[in-house]
């Protein structure tokens, strides 16, 4: 005899409710004049705006992103 089981239908939480994450990720893309693209994921946000803020003031960036990815 073969048992089935019925797994629960799980509920979506959002990223303040969900007690597994201890913190959000930041991802800082750093775009070139030449097209060639870098970037760098932080955990903490003051320090991915500063990363991209020195990027910027560089003559050869031409555009620096952040974004919270989680």
């Amino acid at each position: 005899m073969v048992v089935l089981q019925v797994m629960k239908k799980r509920i979506p939480t959002s990223f303040r409710e969900d007690a597994r994450r201890k913190h959000h990720h930041w991802l800082v893309t750093l775009y070139y004049a030449d097209g060639m693209r870098f970037s760098r994921l932080y955990t903490n946000h003051g320090r991915a705006d500063r990363f991209a803020e020195r990027q910027r003031r560089s003559p050869i960036v031409k555009m620096a992103r952040v974004k919270q990815v989680s």
